[in-house]
């Protein structure tokens, strides 16, 4: 009698055991997911780190527009890019710029990139300028990609992932793909979580380049 009653006192503790890991799996899911769909609305301050490394968001999408007068400044991003070049975000101060966060080794980015450069194409007569930043990948690779789809534009070549934690406060750090359009202003108007489309990404530029600079 005493092993019977013994017995089922220890079972629960071994199944409280074993489930511990998993529930803190579902509490860390769950912060997760609410911290992609925050990106969806509300406050800019309201985005927090979703990861310590890059992390896709396939699967999902957000997009928001920032009224002017709340709008954070873009940061003063510099670096060099894939061809070598200096680049300096605060020179291109007057246009509109589309910042996208890219990979290689990324789906949706690679689904998308006919999309960006397609606009990019399209907006140049209207001053807008398009801006990759390549994360986490090597220059070899990021440069058959954009030999791949024909990006015209230039990527920020971000190895350590400086320039997109530049950004933390804005967007999930490292999620990509990830869109950020700026005003002419220098700051953020809009940003897209997510794979763009060609349609949405063009009505979001063209909301911002409507407004008076």
């Amino acid at each position: 009698m005493a092993r019977q009653r013994t017995s089922p006192r220890r079972a629960p503790r071994t199944a409280r055991r074993r489930r511990g890991p998993r529930a803190a799996l579902a509490v860390l899911a769950a912060a997760l997911a609410a911290a992609v769909a925050g990106c969806s609305g509300g406050p800019i301050a309201a985005s927090t780190p979703v990861s310590d490394g890059v992390s896709f968001v396939s699967g999902s999408y957000s997009s928001t527009y920032f009224p002017p007068g709340s709008r954070p400044a873009a940061p003063a991003v510099r670096g060099t890019t894939l061809t070598g070049r200096a680049f300096r975000l605060a020179a291109e101060r007057g246009h509109v710029v589309v910042l996208n966060f890219w990979g290689s080794w990324c789906a949706p980015c690679r689904r998308e990139a006919p999309v960006l450069a397609a606009l990019a194409r399209r907006l140049a007569p209207r001053g807008v300028r398009f801006v990759g930043v390549d994360i986490d990948d090597s220059v070899s690779s990021a440069e058959a990609f954009e030999r791949d789809f024909n990006v015209g534009y230039p990527s920020l070549n971000d190895p350590g992932d400086q320039v997109a934690l530049a950004f933390h406060g804005t967007l999930p750090p490292a999620a990509i793909p990830s869109t950020l359009v700026i005003d002419r202003s220098g700051r953020i108007a809009a940003r897209v979580v997510g794979e763009v489309t060609y349609a949405g990404l063009r009505a979001v530029i063209a909301r911002v380049l409507a407004e008076r600079a």
